[in-house]
């Protein structure tokens, strides 16, 4: 079902045939801007080919882009065996198996270290009560789940990348999932439902001998061969397949966050850079200044401001490129950081956060009214502050430091009265305008 392999004697006609995908997923508000990209289109049917097979690895959000990129970078003696090679090189394979198991079966591989779910990863398991009740009951009922999700290692092992809050109920269930820090999680006790209200408090298994909530065998069996779809992306695949199908799998359900999502993947591409990320938030001088809610925690919000600081020096923000896509993008990047370099941005992270709290106090992100700061965190106020400070942090450290307490000081205050800073930011403007705009002058504005 996944098989994106594009054989040398069919590459033209495989791409052509995605491009319906394309044009499918193109959403109506962006069709007016792509006018002038469908016009190069018409004219040069390879610039479709070459961007459709960019689309792949990248979503189709990104294939507008690329065929104008395509269009105006085509040489016009490009000839066929150089399309190929271009095809050859540049494309993704998901080599994909798949087929149906039950959910007994699937615990069985559980409990035996077959099929693994990546401690980073369960932590995400975040169903309510109502939610795992109901997928019981459809279990019941029969009716029919979306597929699971699993990408098979070199040791044949496999790992869950999409169906984590199925899979974990039934195993809570049958009170056999692990925790990542606490042993076994409690087994589960669901509620009523409408159409069986007979489930409130039934359990799979209980000591007291006369508890007449326990499911029966024949209920226990029900549960055990109910059936899903498997699907297997082969360890034969590129190695970034699993990040790809994960990122591409990401709805219904309980709606992950863009950063959950991109937690994830962070996981599984490399587990020690997300933990070292994850330990950089909590420097106190960070949590202090970057004021979230309760939800935007929960939503791993800090996890992503903490990426924001890194990526935009490690790698530079495309102008144009959607915010969200941009981090994506950086993640990927960012994880093939070496020791030295993480541990200098590790050092930047510290002073710069310390720096602002001490000169600015905990509220430095919040918009100053020319007495005291007012209202919520601003995302704007903290790329524009953390960026211009961190890229200019040694002409900064060379003040005095009561030159430096009184010139930063009145800089973080001065920019909320500044033009530029107005202009590109709040709630009316785009993310790639602000950073397009705001990144580069903050280290103007910034520099002592």
């Amino acid at each position: 079902m996944l098989a994106f392999v594009v054989r040398q004697g069919s590459a033209i006609a495989a791409m052509r045939h995605r491009g319906n995908a394309v044009i499918s997923a193109a959403t109506p508000h962006r069709l007016p801007a792509n006018r002038r990209a469908i016009s190069q289109l018409r004219a040069d049917p390879t610039v479709w080919t070459r961007a459709v097979q960019f689309e792949i690895p990248n979503g189709a959000s990104n294939v507008w882009s690329r065929i104008g990129e395509l269009a105006r970078n085509k040489g016009p003696n490009m000839t066929a065996q150089e399309l190929t090679a271009e095809l050859k090189d540049a494309r993704r394979q998901v080599i994909a198996d798949g087929y149906e198991m039950s959910f007994g079966e699937i615990a069985t591989m559980y409990k035996s270290g077959e099929l693994v779910i990546d401690p980073n990863y369960q932590r995400l398991y975040r169903w309510e009560e109502s939610q795992r009740t109901r997928f019981i009951e459809s279990l019941l009922l029969g009716i029919p789940i979306p597929p699971i999700f699993v990408f098979q290692r070199e040791s044949g092992v496999w790992e869950l990348i999409d169906g984590l809050q199925r899979v974990s109920t039934v195993l809570q269930l049958m009170g056999e999932l692990r925790h990542p820090d606490q042993g076994l999680y409690p087994s589960l006790v669901l509620g009523g439902t409408n159409l069986l209200p007979g489930l409130a408090g039934m359990k799979w298994r209980s000591d007291n001998g006369d508890d007449d909530d326990v499911f029966s065998t024949a209920l226990q069996l029900e549960i055990k061969r109910a059936r899903v779809r498997v699907e297997i992306v082969r360890k034969e695949s590129d190695e970034d397949a699993k990040y790809e199908v994960f990122q591409r799998l990401n709805t219904g359900g309980t709606k992950l966050s863009e950063q959950e999502v991109r937690n994830s993947v962070l996981v599984m591409l490399n587990t020690q850079f997300y933990n070292w990320l994850v330990h950089l938030t909590d420097r106190a001088s960070f949590r202090a200044t970057v004021q979230l809610t309760n939800t935007q925690r929960d939503e791993q919000q800090a996890v992503e401001i903490a990426l924001r600081f890194i990526a935009y020096r490690q790698f530079p923000y495309q102008r144009g490129l959607d915010v969200n896509e941009y981090l994506d993008v950086a993640a990927r990047h960012l994880v093939k950081l070496d020791g030295p370099t993480l541990e200098q941005e590790r050092n930047l992270f510290e002073w710069t956060f310390d720096t602002l709290q001490q000169v600015a106090g905990d509220d430095v992100f919040k918009r100053w009214n020319g007495d005291r700061h007012l209202g919520a965190f601003s995302i704007s106020a903290f790329d524009a502050i953390t960026y211009g400070v961190s890229v200019n942090r040694i002409a900064i450290t060379d003040l005095t430091d009561e030159e430096r307490q009184e010139w930063l000081s009145r800089r973080v205050h001065d920019l909320w009265s500044d033009d530029t800073f107005q202009a590109n930011s709040g709630s009316g403007v785009r993310g790639t305008t602000r950073l397009t705009n705001l990144l580069p002058y903050a280290v103007q504005f910034f520099r002592p």
